[in-house]
């Protein structure tokens, strides 16, 4: 007999690519278990299965750093307390990063993938719901979406939870309006031109030139830095949350297009997001 939960949650997180470099992601999880029914005639409650189940991917993979920590484009090392990393990608490119070790987590594979990941959790939840439960499946899937979208990860240094961790992110759609008509022109080129981008603010920056941007910030869980190629992120005006980039991104179309009423909804993952507008006439709605 087998109990399944699909699409059971979403995880955000960011993780290191040999060819792409820092990548933001989302993913939607779903979960399988089989086993004997027990005396209620169940496998497991699902009440049981999803907290637990959300709880563990909550804290261990859900606005983290994931790191294959069996690439050979990898050197690490990590303390009780802190993780320090230096990565290889596309062949000439090099990130740095140092951290608190609750902001990481080490994948046991040579590449971050959906199975590669899955694999990996399902060792390490082997036995997470006792004995009644004879195996455990677990999946990840992109969103499915015919809308454009773009990789971003970020760091919010002045958020109480755990997005102030320098490098985590998401895997966003974006709808672009021009006078009340959808543009898929422009939805196009911010998908393209922030694919697999780091989103900073220049308040975040402690050293940067045409080669490298350092990122660096003290928050509630720690210090944080992080070191990229400069052709790799793009700066917003204050800090990264959603709200702020619809309104980037808007402020940018109507320099563009001063005329025309623009509407912008970025996505923050899945279903959530912010949603910014400035008209010809100069009105404007949204975080500005």
């Amino acid at each position: 007999m087998i109990l399944f939960v699909d699409n059971l949650c979403n995880i955000d997180f960011s993780y290191l690519c040999a060819k792409r470099g820092l990548v933001g992601e989302t993913w939607l999880a779903s979960i399988s278990l089989s086993g004997e029914l027990d005396y209620q005639g169940m496998i497991c409650d699902f009440g049981i299965v999803k907290k637990k189940m959300r709880h563990w991917l909550d804290i261990t993979l859900d606005h983290k750093l994931l790191i294959p920590s069996e690439s050979n484009a990898l050197k690490h090392s990590t303390s009780s307390d802190r993780t320090e990393l230096e990565f290889m990608f596309g062949g000439k490119h090099k990130l740095l990063c140092t951290s608190p070790v609750e902001a990481v987590t080490f994948v046991q594979c040579a590449s971050i993938t959906a199975d590669s990941v899955a694999a990996w959790a399902q060792n390490e939840l082997r036995s997470f719901f006792g004995s009644s439960v004879a195996a455990l499946k677990l999946a990840f899937k992109p969103e499915l979406c015919a809308a454009p979208y773009y990789h971003y990860s970020h760091g919010l240094r002045k958020h109480a939870g755990n997005c102030q961790r320098i490098a985590h992110g998401h895997r966003s759609r974006i709808e672009i309006w021009r006078n009340d008509q959808l543009s898929e022109t422009d939805m196009k080129w911010w998908s393209e031109n922030w694919c697999d981008i780091y989103l900073g603010t220049q308040d975040d920056i402690i050293e940067q030139d045409e080669r490298n941007t350092t990122f660096a910030y003290s928050a509630k869980q720690g210090d944080f830095s992080l070191t990229l190629p400069s052709s790799h992120c793009d700066l917003i005006e204050l800090d990264t949350t959603v709200e702020r980039i619809a309104q980037h991104i808007a402020a940018q179309l109507h320099r563009a297009y001063p005329d025309e009423n623009i509407r912008v909804k970025a996505y923050e993952g899945i279903d959530k997001g912010a949603i910014a507008e400035v008209f010809a006439d100069g009105r404007k709605l949204g975080p500005f």
